[in-house]
């Protein structure tokens, strides 16, 4: 059974950006983009732990501020001539709200 946790408000996210939330198990960025999707991933890139959150958001991937890495916000992989990947965690909207999945924080930890 899936547990929902309710975030934030949709609109409390701006198109094609992201906020990072912290939880009991670590940060998590969760994004919006420009067709109003939400996701959420590790807030931390796997090369040098560049805030995700920070990043820019464009389609269905986000850029890590730092070294430019582009991650899928979709898969959590790495996408281009680089390797590696981030956790990706449920998220979805209802009724305006945005919710994360909790089943997966409790599992493991997420990265700090």
């Amino acid at each position: 059974m899936t547990t929902w946790i309710d975030i934030a408000a949709l609109e409390d996210i701006p198109q094609r950006g992201a906020r990072m939330v912290k939880t009991a198990h670590g940060c998590v960025a969760v994004f919006r983009t420009a067709e109003d999707e939400v996701f959420a991933l590790d807030n931390a890139c796997p090369h040098k732990q560049g805030p995700l959150a920070e990043g820019i958001v464009h389609g269905v991937s986000v850029t890590c501020p730092l070294h430019n890495w582009v991650i899928s916000l979709e898969t959590g992989l790495v996408q281009g001539p680089d390797e590696g990947s981030v956790e990706t965690y449920g998220a979805q909207v209802e009724n305006g709200r945005i919710l994360l999945d909790a089943s997966k924080l409790t599992t493991q930890v997420a990265a700090e």
